[in-house]
């Protein structure tokens, strides 16, 4: 009797089907280093909230990142970055509010993110003085903000000049321009704007 072998039948070939997502998964994930806290601390001079917010972020096992203090008109303000794995974080959160509650201190902070390198902005310094009136540092920011420039650093102050009594305004300020920008343009455009203002002013590149 002959026996005829039959040959396997082959699978049927499925045009669209899609390959199977692999089993691991590769979106790549944050360091735990890279979690961000930022904290603003407000007291009465001459009480400084520098040391027991420092002193927390040391505790807490957090790194500080950037800082800022500032003495406007009776209060001083801290504004500190501080950065850390997720759990020294939240041990500094916690840490925080128990410096609230105990110390009195006034304190906002959230959690955040690292600053994005913006290799496009040229940094410039822009300085103003000019006799006081209402306005003045409105009218800058809204002269730059027009422009598509942005304020990186800013510092402003009312007083009265020695020699004369007069009120006198002073700002200080960092702005980023943007590489593409004529900066020539950009100069005449603010002196022109300065002048329509009666405010003395310089813009010059920042050397460090």
């Amino acid at each position: 009797m002959l026996v005829v072998a039959r040959a396997p039948a082959r699978a049927a070939i499925q045009p669209d089907a899609m390959p199977e997502p692999p089993l691991t998964d590769t979106t790549p994930r944050p360091s735990p280093t890279e979690n961000h806290l930022l904290i603003n601390a407000y007291t009465t001079h001459p009480e400084s909230p520098l040391l027991p917010v420092t002193r927390r972020i040391v505790d807490s096992g957090c790194n500080l990142v950037d800082a800022r203090l500032a003495t406007v008109g009776r209060d001083v303000s801290v504004t500190a970055l501080a950065t850390g794995s997720w759990d020294s974080v939240a041990k500094l959160e916690a840490m925080l509010t128990r410096l609230e509650r105990e110390e009195g201190l006034k304190l906002v902070w959230y959690r955040t993110g690292p600053k994005q390198t913006q290799s496009n902005l040229l940094p410039y310094i822009v300085e103003v003085i000019a006799a006081d009136k209402p306005g003045i540092l409105f009218q800058l920011a809204d002269f730059f903000d027009r422009q598509g420039i942005t304020i990186e650093n800013l510092q402003s102050t009312r007083y009265r000049a020695m020699q004369t009594g007069a009120e006198m305004f002073s700002a200080q300020v960092t702005i980023g321009v943007p590489a593409n920008m004529h900066i020539a343009a950009l100069r005449d455009d603010f002196l022109e704007f300065c002048d329509h203002l009666n405010l003395d002013a310089i813009m010059d590149p920042m050397k460090f």
